[in-house]
């Protein structure tokens, strides 16, 4: 019985594969990686969603549809500033806004809805995540949320409402395709938590709010912010061989490296780094050197273990030229996951078998007598 059911196979999917030897990951019959430097966000969420990249007229549809339900119940706006003074941040804040969100829209089990209605729920849930995290970051900064554009694209409307300002294309494309590129990645922990809880039935805010539960733990969804630190923590060119031995002979854990799946170069943290350099600069540059130096100092002292970067090392540099707060790091990662989680919601929807595992007891042989005292 693996550790953490590492390897199990626990049901079929036509969402999407990670093939972690490869160093390779694709939504349905597409690359992931090559979805993100061709498409946009809503073609890939109208792919997970519906199972094809929409054509001219669908996109304009479907970018209509998500568009209009950007825009919050009042119940649920007037509750944000309460939700933020609990000073539990966005992430967290968007757990209990979200379940607010569901009540104000009358969401049902899904269990009890045809495939139409889930799907038009996750679509409302969706489409109210970005605002959501949004106007809980602003409130808690003590300023006022901005209301969303329905003529921005999902990406552009997100960099809006963070800032208050139209961003520029550049940013808008950099930020879109991490967005993309973290749509979906396997049966993780989040989007394992996602369809439990849709296998029971319950409805889609139930199971978004269990996905975010379990992203918001250090060792899944928290790393982009914490892998600049790393960054920060060297603080310059002359410190990073002395500082990457240290931790490499202590055997502590460098952010941003490592990746339980892939025995490889991670595809996204390839094609972010790509990002990375298009905007150049001195964080760019130190980053890459931090790279190259983990890589040749373990050939060294642990020779044969193969660490590269994951997608949160180069994540964190990309947010952080873009101008995105660090605060807002992992819930911009869960304003591209939740399409992934609401997708597998539906696939797991279909299915009226509950997940049901079963443990091995390892404790004292029963029975025993109880004490009397």
């Amino acid at each position: 019985m693996p550790r953490g059911l590492a390897g199990v196979t626990v049901t079929e999917t036509a969402l999407g594969d990670v093939r972690g030897r490869e160093g390779f990951y694709h939504y349905r019959q597409y690359s992931a990686v090559e979805l993100a430097q061709k498409r946009g966000f809503e073609d890939v969420w109208h792919l997970m969603v519906h199972g094809t990249l929409p054509d001219t007229a669908e996109r304009a549809g479907f970018l209509a549809r998500t568009a209009e339900r950007r825009s919050l119940p009042d119940g649920v706006r007037a509750a944000l500033p309460a939700i933020a003074r609990a000073g539990s941040g966005p992430l967290a804040g968007l757990r209990t806004a979200l379940s607010l969100l569901g009540a104000e829209r009358g969401m049902r089990p899904v269990y009890d809805l045809d495939p139409a209605d889930r799907a038009d729920d996750a679509l409302t849930a969706c489409a109210a995540v970005p605002t959501l995290l949004t106007a809980l970051h602003r409130l808690g900064e003590g300023r006022e949320p901005v209301e969303p554009r329905a003529d921005l694209s999902y990406a552009a409307n997100y960099l809006y409402m963070l800032t208050g300002r139209e961003p520029d294309e550049r940013r808008v494309r950099a930020i879109e395709r991490y967005l993309i590129a973290t749509v979906d990645h396997g049966f993780n922990a989040s989007t394992f938590t996602a369809r439990v809880i849709a296998s029971t039935g319950a409805d889609v805010v139930a199971a978004l709010t269990g996905a975010i539960g379990a992203l918001s733990g250090p060792l899944h969804g928290g790393a982009p912010s914490r892998a600049l630190d790393t960054l920060d923590a060297i603080g310059t060119p002359e410190r990073i061989r002395p500082w990457i031995r240290e931790r490499v002979l202590a055997g502590d854990r460098i952010m941003g490296f490592g990746h339980p799946v892939y025995r490889t170069e991670d595809p996204r943290s390839r094609m972010l780094r790509g990002i990375a350099e298009e905007f150049g600069g001195p964080l760019v540059e130190f980053a890459v050197q931090v790279e190259r130096e983990v890589v040749a100092i373990l050939a060294e002292l642990k020779p044969g273990r193969e660490l590269h970067t994951n997608v949160e090392f180069y994540a964190g540099v990309v947010m952080e030229l873009c101008g995105l707060p660090r605060a807002m790091f992992t819930p911009t990662f869960c304003a591209a996951r939740v399409v992934g989680w609401s997708a597998n919601i539906l696939e797991q929807s279909a299915d009226s078998k509950i997940i049901r595992p079963a443990a091995r007891y390892a404790g004292p042989p029963p029975p025993q007598p109880v004490p009397v005292v």
